[in-house]
């Protein structure tokens, strides 16, 4: 019966789109095609315990992800309940009624033999039993594609979840980068405070021997504050990302200043990566795989509005009992059993209104599936050049760092013996400081680019497993 029914399904059956469907390229254009590699946990790549730490904490206790997780079990539930439609509905009753009479109410009679017999007001009881089904058989399929729609949605819930939790794991990431990031510059910045008061020193010095004028004093004395100026930046700077980790950790803003206190570098991870070919990141972007599975509800949807121009059929029946006394509650048993159909004659074209909608739907969720694809391998050609050319300017920052640094120490050594000015010396720490920060920041450029890869890759869940809603104990809440 269920196959039969089956067979009468309107409405179109759902096909996946091939990759040629979608527009997806044979191999990105940005890097050549090589093995994908297993993402799960991309954070281990950069062999930092710490990062690897505040990752596994923010998808246990972030509270974004707890909310697509709610989102997920409605979506089970939702699923649950569409199912139950396939079963009949069972409900019972039972009742007892007791009748009085509180004045008068009784008779009497005289008997053949002259005797005469009061029956008086007692009281009569009454009990009652009964039972009543009902089921929506669903001929045209209404039911089944509603189920399937339902299914489609669940299974888009877990991917959402999935995509929540991607986005947490690379903003924790990014945010880790940017801390160490400030972190180093601070340091820079204090190195070259330094180096600039022993220079205001030198200058003071060899304006009291009347060696210079005390312009070098005072220009000496600016650059050290330009200097120091950009430290409570950097500060507030560096206590909003870790205000951001804590509260992507489902924490306070100021909890994890302790841990995060240490000084300690950049994390450095693989200098290139496994990014496969376009089809692999359509496996494993969750968010592509939801896109996907809402075109595949929103097709259901379509033979969900169609059945409704077709007959319905509804089968209810119903089995009773009444007696007197409980004893004999099964001598008078009476049932019946009906079944109707029933076809929309006139409505006015909502109907057919409500199957043009649909099929809107469907042609929009088919539009945003493209969009998602595409929007995928753009986010993954973009970070593989981020990651290129971040480590290209890495490489000649460490060129140019490499040569400030002798330039400031010469430039030193010439201004103690007076070999050359002040504002040469300016010039030269002036460069020195700005290498040092750019390939701090070159650097921490690489890390994030890495991140973004990762994330666009779709890297930081199981792919080989749909999502599934945790069980909820009642008890625990």
């Amino acid at each position: 019966m269920p196959v039969l029914l089956a067979g009468c399904s309107v409405g179109p059956d759902y096909r996946p789109k091939a990759a040629a469907e979608l527009g997806v390229p044979d191999a990105y254009s940005v890097t050549p095609a090589t093995s994908p590699e297993d993402l799960t946990r991309w954070w281990q790549r950069f062999d930092d315990p710490v990062l690897g730490q505040l990752v596994e904490q923010a998808a246990a206790t972030n509270l974004d992800i707890a909310q697509s997780v709610a989102r997920l079990r409605q979506a089970r539930e939702s699923l649950i309940q569409n199912r139950a439609s396939l079963l009949p509905t069972l409900s019972g009753s039972g009742g007892y009624q007791r009748n009085e009479n509180l004045r008068g109410g009784g008779r009497s009679f005289t008997l053949p033999d002259g005797t005469v017999v009061d029956t008086g007001g007692g009281g009569t009881n009454s009990f009652t039993l009964g039972a009543s089904a009902s089921y929506q058989v669903g001929v045209f399929g209404e039911i089944r594609r509603t189920i399937e729609a339902s299914r489609a949605e669940y299974a888009a819930s877990g991917y959402d979840y999935a995509t929540v939790l991607i986005s947490i794991e690379s903003e924790v990431a990014r945010n880790y980068v940017l801390a160490r990031l400030y972190q180093q510059q601070l340091a820079n910045a204090r190195a070259s405070l330094t180096i600039q008061d022993d220079n205001l020193e030198i200058a003071g010095f060899r304006v009291q021997a009347g060696l210079v004028s005390s312009l070098d004093q005072e220009q000496a004395r600016a650059q050290r504050a330009q200097t120091a100026a950009t430290i409570p930046s950097l500060d507030q700077q560096y206590a909003a990302a870790v205000a951001r980790i804590g509260v992507l950790t489902g924490q306070a803003p100021g909890a994890l200043r302790p841990l995060l206190a240490p000084v300690k570098p950049i994390p450095v991870g693989p200098k290139a990566v496994g990014v496969g070919i376009p089809g692999d990141t359509l496996r494993q972007r969750p968010d592509i795989r939801s896109a996907e599975r809402a075109l595949a509800a929103a097709t259901a949807r379509i033979g969900v509005a169609k059945a409704q121009l077709y007959p319905a059929l509804a089968i209810t029946g119903n089995i009773n009992t009444n007696a007197t006394s409980i004893g004999n509650i099964g001598d008078a048993i009476t049932g019946g059993l009906f079944a109707g159909l029933t076809q929309a004659i006139f409505n006015g074209g909502r109907l057919r209104s409500q199957v043009r909608t649909s099929e809107a739907a469907a042609d929009g969720a088919l539009a945003f599936y493209k969009s998602t694809v595409l929007t995928a391998l753009e986010d993954v050609e973009n970070a593989v050049v981020a990651l290129q050319t971040a480590q290209e300017r890495e490489r000649q920052f460490a060129i140019a760092l490499d040569a400030a640094n002798n330039s400031a120490i010469l430039s030193r050594s010439q201004y103690r013996t007076g070999l050359t000015d002040f504002t040469t010396l300016n010039q030269q720490e002036v460069a020195l400081l700005s290498a040092r920060n750019g390939a701090t920041q070159a650097r921490a450029d690489a890390a994030t680019a890495l991140v973004a890869l990762y994330a666009a890759l779709g890297g930081g869940w199981d792919a080989t497993v749909i999502p599934q809603a945790p069980i909820s104990n009642p008890e625990a809440r």
